[in-house]
């Protein structure tokens, strides 16, 4: 499954560790006075969704501490129910107290909910009589069916015979007609399904109902599970409700009147084979049928062999802690064997635990948790023996060539069985090795890593074993358990996983490790990574399983992310045990540095680099760690040393050199996301032969080999550039940005470009050759402005947005850089304000950002930005203004248009966002847009120039479909909002004839129908080949012959419009044809002929 980025996470301080538990139920007025007014509201529909919508608001506060609202549920329900049993209450009034009833059940519980209805012999006629004159296909009125249904299922409770309630004689009886109802809902597709199934299990199991009506209904069911299909809606409902009242129905009969039905319904369950059904919650529901017949089958008896932690009760407890006598477990009585022996276990019961152990390795986890329960239950009534065999079968899930599912549904069984004490503490070594594994249980999966689910179950059952067993039984497992838990907690990559680990469980230190590594305090994965576990490293029990773990586990991690921050945990963790570090993990490292799994090398990389770091800072700050960085080098040489630093040097270079060559040449292998994290952290260390390697690299044929060497060139330090910036920066650069079809990888490459002339230094008269200086200036200039027109796409979307990012970033540090010098800006303001324009939202910010920051810089003040003054009234430097969001980007950006200067790049900007596909973009672009031009509808001037700069982006961009698609929609709206009435009140105006010329140009030969029907929308001319194009023009055509009815003779105005809508115009071109050159006579214009093919 995919992951949330760790990246994303908020940061430490962000996280408030704020309670929101409430302490009692404090609107009590509110809804007193919300239900007693529902009488008088009904009528008005306003005011009803008002009161419906304030009363679910109030009650969804109490959604996880439902218990609060128990002192008030009483007076609640009985004021609601005042409205269903007065004969006076109107239908709506009815239906709108059972919407406020079914959302208290909603939030209490139907179990808790349904007991304070009233269940009165006088109540059982009303509510079913009210119940039958329901529509049950109205989708309005489900949650009154669904009251009445919980009603009825409490008033047929009464301990009276039903058929004393038969006074007419002429009615069907009211046991048939509770059967007949109930029988009716379990087919229904809502929620009332379900509380039929709570009414039949209650109805049938009745001392005077069952005689009669239990078998009929379970002969009804078992044939129509038998016969039903499971491949239509209505046969999946019906399933579903037949298999819900089953086990509805096993759970609440008694054992001794169902056990003679359960082996033909379990017969029968076989037959349907419902753990092969594709539908999740049939398969759960026959999970739970099938535990419901196990648990029917053993007799009803708690296992006294059973572990038990001392007494259950918190009195004795309490009295007893204070006393000196320790609360022991119980152990199992000696003649407990003999009465398991002597207790006969029915064949059935087989086929019930194979299908639960099914059910574990089933692919939905709700029929997973199903089965661990059912598990659980049905283990509590087996003998020892028995249950110690079930525990293996329990076992064998976690074997490695099981999937992730069953390795989940293992953990639950485990955690269900330990809770209920039937995991005897024998068993223990055993599972804990599993449980251990299962803590960091991580299976890739493509680009992506399941396991996440296992681990947070694996937490479960830690969390469960911790309360069921001894301090004293646990104490043999009690570090492996706790390391595993404290990784689990620091170092998972999942945020449900730590928290769930941070609360799972007793260890050594738990008070402090806890108060440092609370729920909220692991919420964020930085702070795990290099501030939590640094304190708990300070522990000694955690110390090297926390590194071992980073070293095994993470440094070959999918996610980069990951890697990157296990190898910062192991720079952070080098001062705790720095004798482990070079002794111990660096060689273990080494061999995964070469290792052919490039997120295995990249990891191991970083890891040496990182640790490497920290042994060399230890060794300025301690000369006793001096020795261990030798001893590191030694073994990075793999060979005898002397303490000199040249031959240290030279060996350094021999061994590092060959890693980094290999690395770079064998990118194009792996995915462009693992190269790019490769390539940013290769460093290559020194010398002019390592300058004409990558530069010979620069002319690979692999694009991504290209890149990297980029990248490598730009990671050189200044003292090798020195005399050959010419060389490594912009020519051979400019030539790998250039040699390859696609913006993938360039990015990084641009930004190094800049770390290089970053790292040579500005010097205004210096040589080109060794600084950054007014003879090579312009050479980068040109480079960046150039990558500022990459609009790569492919299968993934705006690949070279990227790129642009990247170049405008790079535009700004060298502005910023050559400030002093007089930097040509124009340009590089100009593309900010076309990026600031755009439609992604991201990148749009960016631009913001840049401008922003070129605009308001002051140290250095950037000099010559064009119509500066203009530009500060629109952003002044005290505004905040969020460039993600289009409702306020856009009307700053719209007020560019009226400058000169930057127009032309504006307009180009709001082109693709006006005419893009993201409403929100589209709706707040374009208003900004039409409001400019209603400001300028009678200045002439500046409509002739705004027109004139909008066709000479039209001429730029023709045939280019990422600019002259939006562009044709965005003038659609224009010419539909009159933007451009001065024009039209003018014949043969200049822009019209132009723009009609343009259009004509851009879909000459064209295929594609949506260019098509958007310059359809703007000339209107009916003469394309494609139907599709054909019907849209005429009925464009005949919109405009209604609107404008003076532009045509009025005698043939009612003919050219009868044809317009009368003809079919899906024919074919010859029959069609006809038809155009009468419209073309009619109107006056000359027939359109055909070109002869040349040959």
């Amino acid at each position: 499954m995919a992951l949330p980025d760790p990246d994303d996470a908020c940061d430490a301080e962000d996280v408030a560790a704020t309670s929101c538990a409430l302490d009692r139920f404090s609107e009590t007025a509110d809804v007193r006075s919300l239900i007693a007014s529902l009488p008088e509201i009904y009528p008005d529909g306003t005011a009803t969704e008002s009161a419906m919508e304030r009363f679910v608001a109030i009650m969804d506060r109490y959604q996880e501490q439902p218990h609060l609202l128990d002192p008030h549920l009483e007076w609640m329900v009985n004021m609601l129910l005042e409205l269903n049993r007065s004969e006076k209450t109107p239908a709506p009034a009815v239906h709108l107290g059972c919407k406020f009833l079914y959302v208290i059940s909603k939030v209490r519980g139907y179990k808790v909910f349904m007991r304070l209805f009233p269940h009165e012999v006088s109540d059982v006629q009303p509510v079913l009589d009210l119940l039958c004159e329901q529509d049950p296909n109205d989708v309005t009125t489900w949650q009154t069916r669904y009251v009445l249904l919980l009603w009825l299922s409490m008033t047929c409770l009464i301990p009276f015979d039903l058929s004393r309630l038969d006074g007419d004689l002429s009615r069907e009886p009211i046991m048939d007609r509770i059967f007949t109802v109930a029988k009716s809902y379990l087919k229904v597709g809502d929620k009332c399904r379900d509380a039929a199934s709570v009414l039949v299990s209650k109805f049938v199991t009745r001392p005077d109902v069952k005689q009669k009506r239990l078998g009929d209904f379970l002969d009804w069911s078992l044939t129509t599970i038998t016969l039903t299909s499971d491949l239509t809606m209505q046969g999946t409902f019906l399933l579903d409700g037949i298999l819900q009242s089953l086990a509805q129905l096993f759970k609440r009969g008694k054992r001794d009147d169902v056990l003679q039905y359960a082996p033909t319904v379990m017969k029968c369950l076989d037959q349907r084979q419902l753990s092969e059904n594709k539908q999740a919650v049939l398969r759960k529901l026959g999970v739970k049928l099938v535990q419901r017949l196990g648990l029917t089958f053993l007799k009803p008896r708690l296992a006294k062999w059973r572990y038990q932690r001392g007494s259950r009760s918190l009195t004795l407890n309490l009295s007893q802690s204070q006393s000196s006598k320790p609360v022991e477990a119980l152990t199992p009585a000696e003649d407990t064997e003999v009465e398991d022996e002597a207790y006969d276990i029915p064949e059935e019961v087989e086929n019930v635990i194979e299908q639960l152990l099914i059910g574990l390795k089933d692919k939905e986890t709700t029929v997973r948790w199903s089965a661990a329960k059912g598990i659980g239950r049905v283990t509590g009534r087996l003998p020892k023996e028995l249950a110690d065999e079930v525990v293996g079968s329990v076992l064998d899930c976690f074997s490695f060539h099981e999937t992730v599912n069953a390795w989940h549904g293992g953990c639950l069984a485990l955690a269900e069985l330990g809770r209920r004490g039937l995991l005897l503490p024998s068993r223990l070594f055993d599972v804990v090795p599993l449980i251990v594994k299962a803590l960091t249980y991580d299976e890739k999966r493509g680009t992506c890593s399941v396991g996440s689910d296992v681990r947070d179950a694996a937490c479960y059952v830690c969390w469960a074993f911790a309360r069921a067993y001894e301090p004293n039984e646990l104490k043999p497992f009690v570090t492996r358990i706790a390391s595993a838990i404290v990784i689990t907690a620091v170092f998972d990559r999942d945020i449900n996983c730590r928290k769930a680990a941070s609360v799972s469980g007793t260890f050594p230190h738990g008070i402090d490790i806890l108060t440092a590594a609370d729920y909220f305090a692991v919420a964020n994965l930085n702070n795990c990574y290099l501030s939590i576990s640094v304190y708990i490293a300070g522990f000694p029990e955690y110390t090297r399983p926390m590194i071992d773990h980073l070293v095994t586990m993470k440094i070959n991690h999918w996610a980069g992310a990951i890697r990157d921050l296990a190898a910062k945990a192991l720079h952070n963790l080098t001062a705790k045990d720095p004798d482990y570090m070079s002794a111990t993990v660096l060689p273990q490292l080494l061999p995964k540095a070469t290792a052919k799994d490039l997120h295995t090398r990249h990891g191991a990389i970083l890891a040496c680099a990182e640790i490497t770091h920290a042994l060399s800072k230890l060794s300025a700050e301690n000369t006793d760690t001096l020795y261990i960085a030798l001893q590191f080098i030694s073994i990075l040489c793999l060979d005898d040393i002397c303490v000199c630093s040249d031959c240290v040097c030279v060996c350094l270079i021999a061994d590092w050199q060959w890693l980094i060559d290999d690395t770079l040449k064998s990118l194009h292998m792996f995915s462009s996301s693992t190269s790019q994290d490769i390539r940013v952290e290769s460093y290559p260390f020194a010398y002019d032969f390592l300058v004409n390697q990558y530069t010979d690299m620069l002319t690979s044929t692999e694009v991504l080999t290209r890149a990297s060497a980029a990248l490598a060139l730009g990671s050189l330090p200044k003292f090798i550039i020195n005399n050959k910036l010419q060389q490594v920066a912009w020519n051979q650069i400019h030539v790998t940005l250039y040699t390859g079809s696609t913006g993938t990888g360039f990015s990084g490459a641009v930004r190094y470009d800049i770390m290089v002339c970053k790292s040579a230094g500005v010097c205004a008269r210096g040589s080109p050759d060794c600084v950054l200086c007014a003879g090579n200036v312009g050479g980068v200039y040109t480079v960046l402005l150039d990558c500022m027109d990459d609009y790569t796409t492919d299968s993934r979307g705006d690949v070279g947005a990227g790129v642009r990012a990247a170049a405008l970033s790079s535009l700004m540090e060298v502005t910023l850089l050559v400030a002093g010098t007089s930097p040509e800006i124009q340009r590089t303001m100009c593309c900010a304000t076309q990026q600031a324009a755009e439609k992604i939202d991201r990148f749009r910010a960016h631009a913001g950002a840049v401008l922003l920051q070129l605009l308001h810089s002051r140290e250095p003040a950037v000099p010559h930005i064009p119509q500066k003054e203009e530009l500060l009234s629109i952003f002044p430097p005290a505004g905040y203004l969020d460039w993600k969001a289009a409702s306020q980007a856009f009307p700053h950006i719209t007020q560019l248009l009226r400058l000169q200067c930057y127009q032309y790049h504006a307009l180009l900007g709001l082109t693709v966002s006006v005419g893009g596909l993201t409403e929100s973009t589209v709706r707040h672009s374009s208003q900004s847009l039409f409001e400019y031009l209603k400001g300028i509808q009678h200045d002439e001037g500046a409509l002739v120039q705004f027109g004139d700069t909008l066709l000479r982006i039209f001429r730029d961009h023709l045939h280019n479909d990422r600019v002259s698609v939006p562009l044709l929609k965005m003038l659609d709206q224009m010419l539909a909002n009159n933007s451009f009435a001065l024009f039209a009140a003018k014949d043969n105006h200049p822009f019209c004839v132009d723009l009609l010329a343009l259009c004509k140009e851009e879909i000459k030969k064209s295929r594609d129908i949506l260019k098509l029907q958007s310059c359809i929308a703007v000339i209107m001319q009916p003469r394309i080949s494609s139907w599709q194009i054909r019907k849209a023009a005429a009925s464009q055509l005949y919109e405009t012959l209604l609107t404008y009815d003076d532009v045509i003779d009025p005698a043939v105005l009612d003919d050219v419009m009868t044809l317009l809508s009368d003809t079919n115009w899906e024919s074919g071109l010859e029959t069609v044809r006809t038809y155009r050159n009468q419209l073309c006579d009619w109107l006056e214009l000359p027939r359109p002929k055909l070109l002869a093919k040349v040959q």
